[in-house]
């Protein structure tokens, strides 16, 4: 099973993302899911390389808004640091406040479908703004 884990500061969009993703049917056509920190166990304030080795550990697609990257534990610092080519992509809203817009959402809906169907050629590539 494919797991998405929503970044904490980006729930609520997630859901509606989530929502949108069951509209196109993609849960159908590849066995995933969503979760959240709390359906896991992972506290809130969780540093960007905590979360990002937990989501690689676990197998899961890490999907965030955009974590800072000036600082050492930073999501892009830590992707740069640990990063492999067995790495699982991280996706990136490009632009948070478009996830009220359901064309957005069908758009980043649209792209995680079409990551998520060729993952193998994305394994290693670090983050992926999407749409």
């Amino acid at each position: 099973m494919l797991t998405l884990l929503a970044d904490h500061n980006m729930e609520g969009q997630a859901v509606w993302l989530w929502d949108t993703i069951l509209k196109i049917e993609l849960p159908d056509i590849i066995d995933m899911r969503m979760v959240m920190f709390a359906d896991i166990g992972l506290p809130e304030n969780s540093n960007d390389r905590a979360v990002w080795r937990f989501a690689q550990k676990n197998h899961m697609i890490l999907l965030t808004d955009n974590r800072s990257d000036n600082e050492s534990d930073s999501l892009e610092q830590t992707i740069r640091e640990e990063n492999s080519l067995a790495s699982l992509p991280v996706l990136t809203v490009g632009c948070l406040d478009r996830m009220r817009e359901n064309y957005y959402r069908v758009r980043c809906a649209e792209r995680i479908a079409e990551i998520v169907f060729d993952l193998k050629n994305y394994m290693g590539t670090g983050r992926i703004f999407i749409p």
